[in-house]
């Protein structure tokens, strides 16, 4: 070696654009991070295919969710997430799990609207996921007008705290949920609701969006902040 840079030949320097283009376009199809804050990148997907980065999974019985990228200019960039399925089984929870992401400490904010559901209208996040049937999940009903905070273990829901409040049907809201250590935080529509201790599951693990039962519901404007 004598110190001296190798100079890139122009096939290198082609390859190495392409590279790294590619490198962008495969992380702006999911999501992109600013200042320790991923944002989903739902605007820059396809409407009518399954949402970019997601895998899904179905917490107890019945058929899987109907998971996909639709229109909707009411949305921050013009399209959002919706569950489709109408499958009106009771105990039916279905995930869109975020693949990219393992958070044990952080705070997701998503917007949800509920569009339909005569069993439930169901919008949360799940977090500390670990596998379909062990996570937490923080979800809003627009029928029954309350917002729950479960733990789900084995496949057994659990309720650790909620309380009641208006959640309007067809009207977009805010839902959030931190996780730090042992301590769990709620809020909606940027106020917060109410906290929670739990220590059953610590580790880190994925995020999800989640529905109950017959939900039809649309996600909007989701961002992940992992915290130390």
């Amino acid at each position: 070696m004598d110190g001296k840079r190798p100079a890139i030949s122009p096939s290198n320097k082609l390859c190495l654009a392409v590279a790294v283009a590619g490198a962008i376009a495969c992380a702006a199809s999911a999501g992109f991070a600013q200042k320790g804050i991923t944002m989903i990148s739902i605007e820059t997907m396809e409407a009518g295919s399954p949402p970019a980065g997601f895998e899904f999974a179905r917490t107890g019985q019945g058929g899987l969710g109907q998971w996909a990228v639709v229109s909707d200019p009411s949305a921050s960039g013009g399209r959002a997430i919706e569950q489709s399925s109408t499958d009106r089984t009771d105990y039916r929870f279905p995930l869109a799990i975020y693949s990219p992401a393992s958070v044990a400490n952080g705070n997701v904010t998503v917007r949800f609207k509920s569009v339909a559901g005569k069993i439930d209208q169901a919008a949360g996040i799940a977090m500390r996921l670990i596998d379909s049937n062990n996570y937490y999940v923080v979800r809003a009903n627009a029928l029954e007008d309350n917002v729950r905070f479960y733990r789900m273990v084995k496949g057994k829901r659990d309720q650790l705290e909620g309380v009641d409040i208006k959640v309007s049907g067809n009207v977009w809201h805010a839902l959030g949920l931190k996780a730090e250590g042992e301590r769990f935080t709620v809020t909606f529509d940027g106020k917060q609701l109410f906290t929670a201790i739990d220590r059953t599951f610590s580790d880190g693990g994925k995020i999800a969006l989640w529905t109950k039962a017959d939900s039809v519901t649309r996600f909007d404007r989701i961002e992940i902040e992992s915290l130390p």
